[in-house]
């Protein structure tokens, strides 16, 4: 049993202040692996004093030392991953291959991007070329409540701890208590390389106690949050007597436009397997797939394939299969959403509710098709996280975009089509924060974030850093009395 039980505070490993141990489970196995604490308000008030104290230091800090720190930490990041992948596979099952070819390098990717926003970034410039009195000042916002979750844990650690160092912000991280393992690594790590402390602390905690207590401390400047919506909500309403900065990456429901003028194999296949990776926990996922109705047979054929295809085993196993679920609960919501298809007149054509057949414990959910589904069931409009499809059919381009904002959320959709015309007026069109065309690859260091329910404001590269501080306006710079 591996043992986690300090906060990391100031620059040390601290015991909480009251004992409250927390098991971690491994989802493959049902089982506890490691015991961490669950802090409480005050365990937070030393952190955040600790923040406070640091800030006034190290927002004034050499902007060469914050890089030089964030540039020793990606090295030792890189050179110790297997640590990592590993840590990540235990706590959200994520299988190994999965973990350390995508988890880790995720996290390793946002770093070297936010590397190179440094390399142009200018914390101070004139507002124009004809305005040279007008300065405009990017200061660090203060201290951050940093509240990441357990899908993609260094994917998000990542996009708030770093960009938040290299603006010259302090902060406090409280990674999911489901998953902190990967956390506690990475806090170990930045006092590895030396990290001033109270520059970056960790405190693990529920929602409920740290994480309310963070949004409604006066002492904390800005809250990032990562997770669903209506945590989001609460992080919100928690913050508004404060009025500090929020900004929020929740959920999504992107809908996967397939138009028959695309390689409609290539697409289903594409879409499908982007579903179920990560067994389909990914808030971006594009589990809606909208089938134009010349094409819709086909594509449901296809996708019976790829989910038959899929297989599902133990995280431990090295290999293309997928994992569990990350918890019970999220397990029992999956299944009820699932029987929920069923149950409102969806045609199941592949998975269904229950492990599958070479399994007999774990949090494992079969990869799942639904048919004929309309988008006001609730396996079209809830975000399940689960590798469940819902296949929906329509018979134009203006269909198509109805269906697809019919949602709350706004995070990513994706338009599959041979006509870039088509494509680029869909992009325009379609409510999100994000479209990916005909399986494109999204750039390093562009801007990942949300409209509507998926949230507000942006993650990674310049637009992450930017998050991070306050603009100053200073007029007269260069003028005397």
């Amino acid at each position: 049993m591996i043992n986690k039980t300090n906060f990391y505070i100031n620059g040390k490993w601290v015991k909480p202040l009251k004992e409250n141990t927390f098991p971690v489970i491994n989802p493959c196995t049902e089982e506890s692996f490691a015991t961490i604490s669950l802090g409480t308000k005050a365990d937070l008030d030393l952190a955040v004093s600790a923040a406070r104290n640091a800030f006034e230091t190290w927002a004034f800090s050499d902007v060469q030392d914050r890089i030089s720190l964030v540039t020793k930490f990606v090295e030792l990041y890189e050179n110790r991953s297997s640590e990592m992948g590993e840590a990540i596979s235990m706590e959200m099952g994520a299988p190994m291959k999965l973990a350390n070819k995508r988890q880790v390098t995720a996290g390793l990717g946002h770093m070297k991007a936010f590397l190179r926003a440094m390399k142009d970034f200018k914390f101070e410039h004139s507002l124009r070329a004809d305005t040279p009195d007008e300065q405009m000042i990017y200061e660090p916002i203060g201290v951050c409540g940093l509240i990441t979750p357990w899908n993609w844990p260094m994917n998000q650690v990542t996009l708030k701890v770093i960009p938040a160092i290299l603006t010259g912000c302090t902060m406090i991280l409280k990674p999911s208590e489901i998953a902190p393992m990967s956390s506690m690594l990475f806090a170990e790590w930045m006092d590895e390389v030396g990290c001033p402390a109270g520059v970056f602390n960790l405190v693990n905690g529920d929602g409920p106690t740290v994480g309310e207590a963070m949004s409604a401390h006066p002492d904390i400047d800005m809250m990032s949050f990562t997770g669903s919506t209506r945590a989001g909500i609460a992080v919100s309403k928690g913050s508004a007597n404060t009025i500090k900065k929020v900004t929020l990456e929740l959920g999504g429901k992107g809908a996967n436009v397939i138009f028959s003028d695309s390689d409609v194999e290539a697409a289903v296949r594409r879409g499908a397997e982007r579903v179920f990776q990560n067994s389909g926990q990914s808030c971006n996922a594009p589990t809606r797939m909208l089938v134009e109705k010349s094409s819709y047979d086909v594509a449901i054929k296809i996708a019976k394939e790829v989910a038959e295809s899929t297989p599902v085993d133990l995280s431990e196993k090295d290999g293309n299969h997928i994992g569990p679920v990350v918890s019970k609960t999220q397990f029992d919501k999956v299944q009820d959403l699932i029987q929920s298809g069923i149950d409102e007149g969806a045609n199941l054509v592949s998975g269904g509710v229950g492990l599958p057949d070479n399994l007999d414990k774990g949090y494992f959910v079969q990869p799942t098709i639904f048919s004929d589904v309309n988008n006001e069931m609730r396996i079209a409009r809830e975000e399940i996280f689960g590798p469940v499809i819902s296949i929906i059919p329509f018979e134009s381009e203006d269909e198509a975009i109805d269906i697809a904002n019919d949602t709350n959320y706004g995070l990513t959709h994706y338009v599959q089509s041979g006509n870039k015309e088509r494509t680029q007026r869909m992009a325009r069109r379609l409510r999100s924060g994000m479209v990916e065309v005909n399986g494109a690859g999204r750039a390093p260091g562009s801007p990942f974030g949300g409209s509507k329910q998926s949230g507000n404001g942006r993650e990674g590269g310049l637009h992450g850093l930017l998050e991070f501080v306050e603009h100053k306006a200073v007029s007269g710079w260069n003028l005397t009395s």
